[in-house]
């Protein structure tokens, strides 16, 4: 998701958010249709050799994201077909292979790939980096079978709770230039099946530290190398303070980066995160020197994504229509850890931000359904404004805050890992003793609002959010 932030030469300072916490998996899976996976990177150039265990028409790819902005798919533009009769489409809402007779897909086909560092909606993105390594994620390989195109195109987006003829890919990872790295360790050759990480294939810079390993670009700015080893560590102590263990496998987690270049007149950060691992991305003029906006950006990045090894991996959304719990909590999470760790931080502009973006994003429109629009950002604003909700109804009840809030939702959940709308609408309701609140937030997130900024000061007035309201703009005024 695009954050817009104007920098001291007015410049944009662009924040892609993409790829969530972890995303909840469809299944149950047939994972005896499952095929092995052969990945292969030798002089730079890099092959996938899929070798299917039975016939199908159509095998389709579970990731089949499309570029943020341009909402095309992007794996036709970066994975060549070798094998001869196999033809690559789009068919709804997935990438599919087939045979070009109409027949089974051939047993072995072979892709030459040309990877590219592009920003995709809601999935996690391959990794450049300037000396020609390159991380892929390690679930991108998944497919599942489907009896005809037309199957495909009627699939849905979503696929919580759709049985798939499929299942997670076997991946052997091969380097012949040199080991391949995974969890910030080199081997020799490596398979994965079920996690969800990245393998790099190439050299890179790996640096042990106190609370976190870094995974670095040779060629990226020393700045940002520094500042996320001197602040991931406390702000995910920080979080671990408030909440207790977080969802990540591990309390010292790998931070990996890439550059892709100072290219001109562009500022750019990009990141998701995954099980004990975030990644970001790095690239333009903009960042190749420290100053106030970019050290302000780069650390609201590190908080917000550090925030998922808790809300997202402690515990995920239960749809996908309902990312504003994880995004919109996250944001909130690094609002409030940023206000305790430096003092000089405005967490009013950060949080007006929010209110400003859900207003524009949710009038006429419901914010359930904003991932189908392509408009994920309202996840994250609208999430935020429901959280502040629910904070200020927490302070009104026991003095606490979105972390007091937050706690309670975690401890009751962490068995099924799963936080549901209703259980966490069920929990403000709890908190505030006002069931109204639940209902509104409902009709703004299945509906949206004729006036959204009005929906949002009376959430804002019944929860006790501190504002006013002038020409229509709802305004925080702490």
């Amino acid at each position: 998701m695009r954050l817009n932030v104007l920098s001291a030469t007015a410049l944009s300072v662009v924040a892609l958010l993409t790829a969530c916490a972890a995303s909840p998996a469809p299944g149950p899976w047939n994972i005896e249709a499952a095929p092995q996976v052969t990945v292969t990177r030798a002089d730079g150039r890099l092959t996938v050799d899929y070798v299917f265990n039975r016939d199908a028409v159509v095998w389709a790819f579970m990731d089949s994201a499309l570029i943020s902005d341009v909402r095309e798919p992007w794996r036709p533009r970066q994975w060549t077909v070798e094998t001869p009769g196999v033809v690559m489409e789009r068919r709804g809402h997935y990438d599919i292979i087939r045979s070009a007779t109409g027949g089974p897909v051939p047993r072995h086909v072979r892709f030459s790939v040309t990877p590219k560092a592009v920003e995709l909606e809601a999935e996690y993105k391959t990794l450049v980096f300037s000396d020609g390594a390159v991380a892929l994620p390690t679930r991108q390989m998944d497919v599942f079978a489907l009896g005809s195109p037309e199957a495909a195109a009627a699939v849905p987006a979503d696929l919580n709770g759709v049985t798939l003829d499929g299942g997670p890919s076997r991946v052997t990872w091969r380097d012949l230039d040199g080991p391949v790295l995974f969890n910030g360790e080199r081997h020799a050759e490596l398979t994965t099946t079920g996690e969800r990480s990245y393998v790099l294939l190439g050299q890179a810079r790996v640096t042990p530290g106190e609370g976190l390993t870094t995974v670095m670009d040779p060629n990226l700015p020393p700045w940002i190398g520094e500042k996320i080893r001197a602040f991931a560590p406390r702000v995910g102590q920080f979080y671990m303070q408030r909440l207790g263990r977080s969802g990540a496998g591990g309390d010292e987690p790998v931070v990996m980066v890439s550059w892709n270049g100072p290219t001109e007149r562009m500022t750019s950060m990009g990141g998701s995160v995954l099980p004990g691992l975030i990644v970001m991305s790095f690239e333009g003029t903009g960042v190749t020197r420290p100053t106030a906006e970019m050290e302000r950006v780069s650390r609201w990045f590190i908080a917000h994504e550090s925030a998922h090894f808790w809300l997202g991996q402690a515990v995920r959304y239960e749809f996908a229509r309902d990312a504003w719990i994880t995004e919109g909590g996250a944001d909130l999470m690094a609002v409030r850890a940023l206000e305790a760790l430096d003092p000089a931080y405005d967490d009013r502009r950060a949080l007006q931000e929010e209110v400003d973006d859900c207003v524009s994003l949710s009038q006429g429109r419901g914010v359930a359904e904003a991932g189908v629009r392509g408009e994920h950002r309202a996840y994250y604003a609208c999430g935020a404004v429901f959280a502040m909700t629910a904070e200020a109804a927490q302070a009104r009840r026991d003095g606490g805050d979105w972390f007091s809030f937050l706690a309670t939702l975690l401890d009751a959940n962490r068995r099924d890992g799963v936080l549901t709308r209703a259980e966490w609408l069920g929990a403000l309701s709890r908190a505030s003793g006002d069931p109204t609140l639940a209902t509104d937030i409902e009709r703004m997130l299945d509906q949206g609002a004729a006036d959204p900024a009005a929906e949002i000061a009376s959430l804002f007035r019944r929860a006790g959010v501190p504002h006013r309201v002038e020409g229509g703009r709802v305004i925080l005024t702490t």
